[in-house]
């Protein structure tokens, strides 16, 4: 058998999977797997929504999946068709590969994976890594894109090399190579937004063990790259994101695309809230953009 590119072992991959599942008992409505064929590999996509409604295709977070994604975007879901997919290299339901950072791939892999799914036009939301993969395939085929919504995106701006060691590389290390309760805590408490949603900690506890971790650090979009992006944008950064501060996130947004929407989520760090209030919120503001 094969070793696995993306997982430490085949059990620690199982876990992995398991986790999907839980996690797609939280979405409220029917959704429907699709598996599609890409030159980058087998690509998963749940789908949800009205059969009428837009087509909104939705990137979700490194170490995450579609399962975990659909159940944050509150009444998206109910509006939109949405076409969660899951990214290559950062969800354990498409193909076991990493794909390079520094090149066009991410974006015509979404290009390659939205033809096989049947979309020529729609709207894209991506969320930290997706917001980057989203980027990218806005960049790679900008007629496809009616708007565009980033969340916390990678790619924008980093945070220090020391700040991101004290806050979140040492805590990490140490909880990788001596896992406990308390030391999963100290990965935890400076990443998310809410710490007592159980599913979600303990389910990144696993992941953190579970995934060969790729310590590759997207690129920063350089200004010539967005020359061609014209498409509505819609930006939300986290006051207290670590790992992309919000307010120079912004403010590098406001300078590379003048035209683009900006929001400062306060008291939020690089994971938001989990909760109700903050899907319902979110969603709300989401879809007056879309149909702005």
């Amino acid at each position: 058998m094969t070793a696995s590119i993306v997982f430490v072992s085949d059990e620690q991959k199982a876990i992995v999977q398991t986790w999907c599942g839980e996690f797609r008992k939280r979405i409220a409505i029917a959704v429907e797997d699709r598996t599609v064929k890409t030159s980058f590999g087998r690509t998963h996509a749940l789908v949800a929504g009205p059969e009428n409604g837009k087509p909104l295709v939705v990137l979700h977070g490194a170490l995450a999946s579609s399962a975990h994604v659909l159940p944050e975007l509150g009444s998206l879901v109910s509006k939109r068709r949405v076409y969660a997919l899951d990214i290559i290299g950062q969800s354990v339901l498409s193909e076991d590969r990493r794909i390079d950072v520094h090149d066009d791939s991410y974006g015509r892999w979404v290009v390659e994976a939205t033809d096989a799914l049947g979309l020529r036009h729609y709207d894209l939301y991506g969320v930290s890594w997706g917001g980057f993969v989203a980027l990218r395939a806005a960049q790679a085929a900008p007629a496809r894109v009616g708007r565009l919504a980033l969340l916390n995106p990678a790619g924008w701006v980093a945070n220090s090399a020391w700040k991101g060691l004290k806050a979140m590389g040492w805590p990490l290390l140490m909880f990788r190579l001596f896992p406990s309760e308390q030391r999963l805590r100290r990965v935890i408490e400076p990443l998310f937004s809410t710490v007592d949603d159980t599913d979600w900690t303990r389910y990144f506890g696993d992941a953190l063990r579970a995934y060969r971790l790729d310590v590759r650090v997207p690129p920063l979009v350089k200004p010539e790259e967005l020359e061609g992006l014209t498409c509505p944008v819609l930006v939300f950064a986290s006051d207290e994101d670590i790992s992309f501060p919000g307010r120079a996130l912004l403010a590098r947004v406001r300078e590379l695309l003048p035209h683009a929407e900006v929001e400062l989520l306060e008291h939020t760090k690089h994971c938001p809230p989990t909760t109700d209030a903050f899907r319902t919120s979110s969603s709300a503001r989401v879809e007056r953009f879309l149909a702005s």
